[in-house]
C-alpha cells in the first residue's frame, strides 16, 4: 500500500493528497528504553532505585559498546533527562547520534536515570498513582531524593568513587541544586556536563511559560494536583498521530512552540519518537514549581503558600535558595541562542556563579532539544565531550 501510495504522487498531481497520510514509523516510537537498547544491538541492563522517601526509579544501563570489550571496569558516566522526558531521549536518534551509544562506543559504562513521575518511574513503596500523594512532589525532591539516592546506587553496583554527571535543561537544575546543598554527593562527581543548563527561568518564551499566566488556585482547578495529563495524553498519541505526515508538522511545531525553534536542527522523519520519549508525565506541583520560579527569577525551594507553611517544611519564613555559587564540581556546559528554556538571559545570569567553569559553549542555532537530538548534536556537542572526557582521564 505505502509504494502504491507513493507511486500516485509521482504520476498524478492529485496523488499529493495521499501522500500526506503517508505512515513514517519509527519502531522505538512504540518500545521503552530496554527494547530500544536491544533493538540497535547493544546490551542493556535495568534496574530499580528506592528513595529514601519510597520512590521506585528505573535506570537503565548499557554496560558497553557493540564493539568494545565488555569485560574489566570502565569509567562510569550518568544521563538525567529534562522536565516531561525520560531516559530515552538519550537513545532517541540512530547510535552514530544519541551520546548514550556514543559513550557506550567510546568505552564507557552508561547509565540513564528517569525521575519520579516519568513514565518509568510511577511506582512507589506505598503510594499508588492514584492518590494526591504520589504527586506531591517538585523538583526539590528530585534534588534531595531521587538524584542522591541513583548515584549512590549506581557507585556500589559499580565500584567506582567518582562519575561523569550529564544532565539535560531540569537534569542539569537538579544536578545544580543537589551539588550546591549536597557536599557529600558533589564529591562523587568528577565533572558535570551541562547541556541547555537551567538555574533560574524568568525569561522562559513560548508554551513553557505558560504556567506563570495562571494562579495557582485556577491551575489546580484546570489541571488538579496529580499527574500533569496534557503531556501524557499527547505523548501516548504521538506514535498514531506523528508519523502521519500531515500531522507530523504539528507534532514539530508543539515541540517547537516548548524548545525553540530551529528547523534545520530537527530530524523531521523522528518526530514520532521525540515526542514518545520528551513529552512524559510529571506532577502539577512541580509546574506550579517552575510558574513560582518564573515569576520570582530565582532559584530556590517550592513556596508553600504562607510564612506559617513555609515555616512547617523549612523552619523559616521564605523558601531557602539554591546557591549556585556553592558548587564546587567542575562544569563543561553548551548553550543555544534559540533556546526558549535555558533562554540566553538566564544563561547569562548563571554564567558569573559558577565558580569553577571549565568549558563553555554556546551554539547559535541550537534550541532546546538539539544538545540531544539536533542532526549537528555528534558534530557540535558529543564529539567535544568526547574529547574533554579523554583528557579528563
Amino acid at each position: 500500500m505505502q509504494r502504491l501510495l507513493s507511486s500516485m504522487c509521482l504520476i498524478h498531481v492529485f496523488g499529493k493528497i495521499f501522500c500526506l497520510f503517508e505512515r513514517n514509523v519509527n519502531p522505538e516510537a512504540r518500545m521503552n528504553v530496554s527494547e530500544i537498547i536491544a533493538h540497535w544491538k547493544y546490551t542493556g541492563e535495568e534496574y530499580e532505585v528506592v528513595t529514601d522517601d519510597g520512590y521506585i526509579l528505573l535506570i537503565n544501563r548499557i554496560p558497553h559498546g557493540i564493539n568494545t570489550n565488555s569485560s574489566g571496569p570502565k569509567t562510569v558516566v550518568y544521563c538525567q533527562h529534562g522536565l516531561f522526558s525520560t531516559a530515552g531521549v538519550w537513545v532517541a536518534n540512530p547510535p552514530n547520534n544519541s551520546l548514550a551509544f556514543v559513550l557506550a562506543d567510546a568505552g564507557y559504562d552508561v547509565w540513564m536515570g528517569n525521575s519520579r513521575g516519568s513514565t518509568w518511574a510511577k511506582k512507589h513503596v506505598n503510594l499508588t498513582t492514584d492518590s494526591e500523594e504520589f504527586w506531591a512532589f517538585s523538583y526539590d525532591e528530585m534534588i534531595k531524593y531521587d538524584l542522591p539516592a541513583t548515584i549512590d546506587f549506581i557507585l556500589k553496583k559499580t565500584g567506582q568513587k567518582q562519575i561523569y554527571y550529564f544532565g539535560h535543561s531540569q537534569g542539569t537544575l537538579i544536578a545544580l541544586g543537589a551539588f550546591a546543598t549536597n557536599q557529600q554527593l558533589a564529591e562523587k562527581i568528577k565533572i558535570a556536563f551541562l547541556l541547555a543548563p537551567i538555574a533560574t527561568v524568568k525569561h522562559v518564551k513560548g508554551t513553557g511559560r505558560s504556567p506563570a499566566y495562571f494562579t495557582p488556585e485556577t491551575f489546580k482547578l484546570l489541571f488538579g494536583e496529580k499527574e500533569f495529563l496534557p503531556t501524557v495524553a499527547f505523548s501516548k498519541l504521538s506514535e498514531y498521530v506523528c508519523n502521519i505526515k500531515v500531522l507530523n508538522a504539528g507534532c514539530a511545531a508543539l515541540l517547537g512552540s516548548l524548545n525553540g525553534y530551529a528547523p534545520k536542527q530537527l530530524n523531521m522523519s523522528r518526530v514520532d519518537v521525540y515526542v514518545k520519549l520528551s513529552l512524559a508525565g510529571t506532577s502539577v506541583q512541580i509546574l506550579l514549581h517552575y510558574s513560582q520560579a518564573i515569576k520570582k527569577g530565582v532559584f530556590q525551594a517550592y513556596d508553600w503558600g504562607s510564612p506559617s507553611q513555609n515555616m512547617l517544611h523549612y523552619n523559616q519564613i521564605t523558601p531557602p535558595l539554591y546557591n549556585v555559587e556553592d558548587v564546587k564540581v567542575p562544569i563543561a556546559m553548551w548553550t543555544g541562542d534559540k533556546d526558549f528554556l535555558a533562554n540566553p538571559n538566564d544563561v547569562a545570569n548563571l554564567v558569573p556563579k559558577i565558580s569553577n567553569l571549565m568549558y563553555h559553549k554556546n551554539i547559535p542555532d541550537f534550541s532546546h532539544l538539539d544538545f540531544i537530538v539536533g542532526l549537528n548534536a555528534r558534530e557540535e556537542v558529543f564529539n567535544e565531550i568526547l574529547t574533554l572526557l579523554a583528557k579528563s582521564k
